[in-house]
């Protein structure tokens, strides 16, 4: 019998192992990422006393088709710089991790250069404070893509769109070229939707209103540089169709079929 022993506790010690090696290993959940979108007013979600006044991050999340959450943290009237002194960069930041996409769009404000609270001159507090974010996001693992400012709907004397908005589109292509970043070119694409629908046409894509069109504006309103919803869907569509035109990991969660 002593001479079996050791036979025995090798043959117990064998089936131990085979049926611990048989129990089911519990799944880790895959981490679901995050679309995270930072911007001024365009992008911005709106309360619904501002109705019909749409941004095209606010309409994002009805054209997802896959797992992943979207947070817009995008607001009415910030620039790159006023974005970060109040503390809404940080809100951000903090909550970035490996897998994540970070979506940045500022412009209109950063050139009120009579604001000093929001002004970034194009070529170096603006074109700055965007490397910046992109350095602190790809420091957490996060994806960044690029977007350029859309054009505001107004009209030389021939017709033809007036770029009101300096060289802020040109430093943030620099930007994207030099960091070999995505580009969602919104102030092209928006110039050719002027250029398609032309001055009367395109009044339906801003927040041109009659008097009592809307109940939240009794008294009408002209406003050529927000969108309402037909104009937000516009831009929600193309900046999805350059995701996946240009083959980016977020394409994937999205889908434009079914949706007009």
């Amino acid at each position: 019998m002593r001479i079996k022993q050791p036979l025995q506790v090798g043959l117990w010690l064998l089936g131990a192992v085979f049926l611990i090696a048989c129990q089911p290993v519990a799944q880790q959940p895959a981490t679901t990422p995050t679309l995270f979108l930072i911007g001024d007013s365009i992008t911005a979600d709106k309360t619904p006393e501002a109705f019909p006044e749409t941004g095209w991050g606010q309409v994002l999340p009805e054209y997802l088709k896959g797992e992943l959450h979207i947070q817009n943290h995008a607001k009415n009237g910030r620039s790159t710089k006023s974005f970060r002194d109040e503390g809404l960069w940080k809100v951000v930041a903090d909550q970035l991790k490996p897998g994540d996409f970070l979506v940045i769009g500022f412009g209109h404000n950063d050139q009120k250069i009579e604001d000093p609270t929001r002004y970034a001159e194009p070529w170096s507090d603006y074109k700055r404070n965007l490397e910046n974010y992109i350095a602190e996001a790809q420091a957490k693992g996060a994806s960044v893509i690029l977007t350029t400012s859309v054009y505001r709907r107004q009209f030389d004397d021939n017709g033809q769109p007036l770029a009101s908005l300096g060289d802020y589109p040109l430093a943030a292509r620099q930007v994207a070229a030099e960091q070999l970043l995505p580009l969602i070119d919104f102030n092209a694409y928006s110039r050719s939707l002027l250029n398609k629908y032309g001055k009367d046409g395109s009044a339906g894509l801003y927040m041109n209103l009659a008097p009592g069109e809307f109940p939240n504006y009794p008294e009408g309103k002209l406003d050529n540089t927000h969108f309402k919803p037909e104009g937000a869907q516009l831009l929600a569509r193309y900046f999805i169709a350059q995701l996946q035109l240009q083959s980016l990991p977020a394409g994937q969660y999205f889908q434009l079929q079914d949706k007009k």
